[in-house]
């Protein structure tokens, strides 16, 4: 009897918020430390598929693009299907990483969407007038200081900034059309708007494919005999408190969470 090897379906898993390099630490998703295990997916032989495993409240628009454009690069290269697969929460960049894949499988209860653009910060300058605190800055430039906390806010500065929101929202339109096609349900859903839906919902919105776990999605267009790998080591796990300097970044991080009761 002839010997058959087991087909290999590549998984990789997609997890967290979506960071700045150099900002954000080494417990969040940049391109830099996942584009070694996305090459490694696309390696592996008599592979059948790469399954994105995707857990993500979003976070940085270019990472996002950066990773879902890499992946749906190379699945275009190497003629290999990639079907992500939502555990809890695929919401803003955790959704644009969704579209890198050809099709979208998620929990009834998943939570998908959140396509739009955010800026959210502080204003302090009431706080040092009440504190006897004095501002100095010293900037050549007339909008350097754009957007500064500790000063009023200026409707040049926010004119400024909702101009290039807009345009990032367009380029995440762009994608999510680009992607999911005729499959979409626009007319009178306010896809756009950012909201979001249960993974039910999302389906029925064209959001989303259909209702699956992985290992039985899997299982059923390959065989049961498919073997899955892991494509992205595991990272090291960090303690409960975070060091000083990365305090707010961690704050930050679990206020993304946060937004969707997680």
């Amino acid at each position: 009897m002839q010997f058959r090897r087991r087909p290999t379906v590549a998984v990789l898993p997609l997890a967290g918020v979506i960071g700045v390099p150099g900002r954000s630490g080494a417990r969040a998703l940049t391109y830099e430390a996942v584009a070694p295990g996305i090459e490694r997916a696309f390696g592996y032989k008599r592979l059948e598929a790469v399954a994105l495993s995707i857990n993500s409240p979003g976070g940085s628009a270019v990472q996002s693009a950066r990773i879902a454009d890499r992946i749906r690069r190379l699945g275009e290269e190497k003629c290999v299907p990639v079907l992500s697969f939502v555990d809890d929460i695929g919401a803003s960049g955790g959704y644009w990483l969704a579209c890198a894949g050809s099709e979208i499988f998620v929990h009834p209860a998943s939570i998908l969407g959140s396509i739009g653009v955010i800026f959210a910060g502080f204003g302090f300058d009431g706080a040092l007038g009440r504190l006897g605190i004095e501002r100095r800055v010293h900037a050549l430039g007339e909008r350097k200081g754009m957007l500064d906390p500790f000063r009023p806010e200026r409707p040049e500065d926010v004119e400024t900034l909702r101009a290039m929101q807009e345009d990032i929202h367009g380029v995440f339109i762009e994608w999510v059309r680009e992607r999911r096609g005729v499959r979409l349900k626009e007319e009178g859903n306010d896809l756009f708007s950012g909201k979001v839906w249960t993974g039910r919902q999302a389906v029925e919105l064209g959001l989303a494919d259909g209702l699956g776990e992985m290992r039985q999605v899997v299982r059923e267009r390959f065989g049961k005999r498919v073997r899955l790998r892991t494509a992205l080591r595991r990272r090291r796990r960090f303690p409960l408190l975070p060091a000083l300097p990365g305090l707010a970044d961690a704050v930050e991080e679990r206020l993304l969470w946060a937004r969707y009761g997680l």
